[in-house]
């Protein structure tokens, strides 16, 4: 066992099993590369430690007022460094090695709030405080489910909604359709290894964002499957046999997260990892996007965004950057 609270991938697996076998509720973060999980019974669950907020669902129900003013500025990582990445990536996807890929960067940002205050005066579907090293607003679903049905809620493709005719231009995008299309299939596979009759309930629906500095519109796409009867017992083998998850990775996933790995030149940790809790029932979780991290240099915003061989290098940089904010 490694740190408290921290194990190896086939210890996580088989506390998952234990506990969902048990119908033992419990809270976990897995990071995008699975090497330190974390597994914990929901009742052991340290507020001191580990603040959450999953669909509502909170182990530390204070209101805070979101009209306190602040200050919140970025300095994006360098073009040049970006743009070097995005042309190794377009090699790879010229060569056939992958035809969807999440490129992300880490920035360095600078506020006045702490990432405790970010935690509570955020609003997010997904909120996780990990002992003051980062903090995740997430708007997107990884998987949930309600008896024996499993569902996914990707999305991809951002436009901001400043623009004249905003929704109708993201829906008609050629790029963003393309990105949209490809991980809508990309979780239809990752599902298939899980359940059966695997189906897209609903296609290209659009989420409103509201940040800081202004609203985005987020393209999604609901995907659902029927699990085994007793897919509890085999918690941890579900989840770890689909990350890390297809939105921020891409397809083929294999392949894709070796050029990932080659072009960014960083490692992401608990960014675009996953969190979320098992009731004792059901199981609600959201991919750890929109994330700050305390470093020994200060904070870093890690963004990204698909690439895909209609991509724009500017336009995919300037997403990148649309991206650092803050829902307050």
């Amino acid at each position: 066992m490694q740190a408290a609270g921290i194990m190896d991938k086939q210890e996580a697996i088989k506390l998952m099993n234990k506990l969902g076998a048990e119908e033992t509720p419990f809270f976990f973060i897995i990071d995008f590369e699975l090497t330190q999980p974390i597994v914990i019974p929901l009742e052991k669950v340290d507020q001191s430690e580990i603040l959450y907020e999953i669909d509502g669902n909170t182990n530390n129900p204070i209101i805070r007022n979101s009209s306190k003013s602040f200050d919140f500025s970025a300095e994006p990582v360098s073009k040049k460094r970006y743009s070097k990445a995005f042309d190794l990536v377009q090699k790879h996807i010229n060569h056939g090695d992958s035809f969807l890929l999440n490129l992300t960067m880490p920035s360095e940002v600078s506020t006045d709030l702490s990432l405790k205050e970010i935690f509570f005066l955020s609003k997010a579907r997904y909120k996780l405080w990990y002992k003051n090293q980062f903090v995740v607003f997430s708007p997107e679903i990884f998987i949930k489910t309600r008896g024996r049905k499993i569902s996914s809620f990707p999305m991809k493709g951002t436009i901001d909604a400043r623009l004249a005719n905003a929704e109708a231009k993201l829906l008609s995008n050629k790029k963003e359709l393309a990105e949209h299309f490809t991980i809508v299939d990309l979780i239809r596979n990752d599902l298939s290894m899980v359940a059966k009759n695997v189906k897209v309930e609903q296609f290209q629906y659009i989420d409103r964002i509201e940040t800081h500095k202004h609203e985005l519109l987020q393209m999604s796409s609901e995907i659902t499957g029927e699990l085994p009867p007793d897919y509890q017992r085999a918690i941890g083998d579900l989840l770890f046999k689909i990350l890390p998850a297809g939105s921020i990775s891409g397809a083929p996933k294999l392949k894709t997260l070796e050029v990932i790995k080659a072009a960014e030149q960083y490692q992401r940790g608990f960014y675009t990892g996953v969190f979320g809790i098992f009731d004792g029932e059901n199981i609600n979780s959201g991919v750890m996007i929109r994330y700050i991290e305390n470093t020994p240099d200060g904070m870093i915003y890690k963004s990204g965004g698909g690439i895909t061989s209609m991509s724009n290098a500017e336009e995919e940089y300037q997403e990148l950057i649309d991206k650092i904010y803050l829902p307050i």
